[in-house]
């Protein structure tokens, strides 16, 4: 613009954005993407994991549903993560937000947990999630209790209420989904995610629990090292700041396709 027009001649940039939009040269805004309908008949659970550290596999799990773009619309990822060794143990991946994809995942999970613990009963399992109504239903609820599994839900409306579950959906999303431009279609996504969940289970370590991959530490008891350490920072008025970074490592990268 300056150099079209000169700096003592050329527009800001409010009045440029003005301009274009009233020409309809402006883009419009990116329409947001809900995934939790929390406005239901269903009831709602109280919190009962705040501050609860798992020190074994299938003691706590996290549930989300994070959108996957495609050419043909959007695709939904529903995931049961465990809390203790970050393992995926439940996924599906559909055009649709219904419970039925939700219970998908959710029996996934539970086969995997019945398998390890040589029973149906899982009690002293905790299912948390937010309050979507895909978790509140009255058929996700039965599933969960069928198997004597505890149920707990955010309360206020904060990523941070169900970090890890956000912290996967990140992952996936940033190591997965948008390493690409599009998926041709919910079919190829789902080929695609599922190679990548494959590989996070697998081959991926974690930092969170001392730098293992999720399905070793799925194996093991007692609670997971984290691999952080402290680094000086000098604050204001010479205060020195101690705050927690992570440690550099070299880990495994996704090839993709």
């Amino acid at each position: 613009m300056t150099d079209m027009y000169g700096r003592d001649y050329a527009m800001g940039r409010d009045r440029f954005y003005a301009v274009l939009r009233r020409h309809g040269l402006m883009l419009p805004p990116p329409k947001p993407r809900h995934t939790t309908n929390s406005n239901h008949r269903y009831h709602k659970w109280r919190n009962l994991v705040r501050g609860m550290v798992p020190t074994a596999a299938n003691q706590l799990w996290v549930a989300d549903i994070t959108y996957v773009p495609t050419a043909g619309g959007n695709g939904y990822l529903h995931l049961v993560t465990d809390a203790y060794s970050r393992k995926v143990v439940g996924w599906t991946l559909g055009d649709t937000l219904r419970a039925s994809s939700s219970m998908e995942a959710l029996g996934q999970a539970v086969a995997q947990a019945v398998e390890m613990a040589g029973r149906d009963g899982l009690g002293g399992l905790t299912h948390h999630s937010d309050r979507g109504v895909q978790y509140c239903c009255d058929d996700y609820v039965a599933m969960l209790k069928s198997h004597g599994i505890s149920i707990s839900m955010t309360e206020d409306h904060k990523p941070t209420d169900n970090a890890v579950a956000e912290r996967v959906n990140g992952i996936v999303k940033d190591e997965c989904v948008y390493r690409r431009r599009r998926f041709a279609s919910v079919e190829h996504a789902r080929e695609v995610v599922g190679r990548f969940i494959r590989f996070y289970n697998e081959r991926r370590p974690h930092m969170s629990i001392g730098y293992k991959t999720p399905s070793v530490a799925h194996m093991e008891r007692g609670v997971q090292r984290r691999v952080w350490k402290d680094k000086l920072y000098r604050g204001k008025d010479g205060v020195v700041e101690i705050k927690g970074v992570t440690l550099p490592a070299k880990r495994q990268v996704w090839a993709g396709e």
